[in-house]
């Protein structure tokens, strides 16, 4: 994958840069931790700019949150209602629990986003419960647009500064998004497993 992408980047230089993460907060498994740092890497030898690598994966990324956003808020939180009304358990969700995190995302939704955007994994799926709750987008879009750029910018001067050894920030982060990913099929599991249990209470 990693040849894949240095080809892209290096046919079509920012905005192959702003594609390759558009896709990737579209489609999670296209790892940022590969695109960003190589794309450093093109810049510590000149043939691209510091600031345009950041530039171009932060508006890449930033695109691909609003797509996701804009589909959440498009699916509403009564069409979300129905949802969880009918499929439930395999949402793992009851509504008085969607109620206090809407109360809870009034509250903290800044944060959350902000913070979100820089955890592997996890920043590609932020955009999703801020459409669903309807978090003002001037809001959403400042504050996606503050915790992606830092996600940017640190992938993309990893690679600068670490050079050929960029692939370094793979081998570091991808342990985490792995991690991570399993821990959450896992407490996904516990959640339809104990369903009629918390059900019933």
């Amino acid at each position: 994958m990693g040849q894949w992408i240095q080809q892209l980047v290096d046919q079509f230089g920012y905005f192959g840069v702003a594609i390759l993460m558009f896709a990737e907060t579209v489609f999670p498994p296209l790892p940022s931790e590969v695109i960003m740092p190589l794309a450093g890497l093109r810049a510590s030898r000149g043939a691209l700019s510091l600031p345009g690598v950041i530039a171009a994966g932060a508006s890449g990324a930033m695109a691909g949150n609003l797509c996701w956003y804009a589909v959440a808020r498009m699916l509403g939180i009564n069409r979300l209602h129905r949802l969880v009304d009918r499929h439930g358990r395999w949402l793992t969700l009851e509504w008085d629990e969607i109620e206090r995190s809407r109360s809870w995302f009034r509250r903290h939704g800044s944060l959350f986003v902000c913070l979100g955007r820089i955890i592997p994994t996890i920043r590609s799926v932020v955009s999703i419960p801020a459409g669903l709750l309807r978090m003002p987008w001037p809001r959403f879009l400042i504050w996606s647009t503050v915790g992606t750029t830092a996600w940017t910018v640190m992938l993309a001067a990893a690679g600068y500064l670490l050079g050929q050894r960029y692939t370094a920030v793979d081998r570091y982060l991808g342990p985490i998004s792995t991690a991570i990913i399993v821990a959450l099929v896992l407490f996904y599991g516990w959640r339809v497993v104990t369903w009629k249990r918390r059900h019933e209470r």
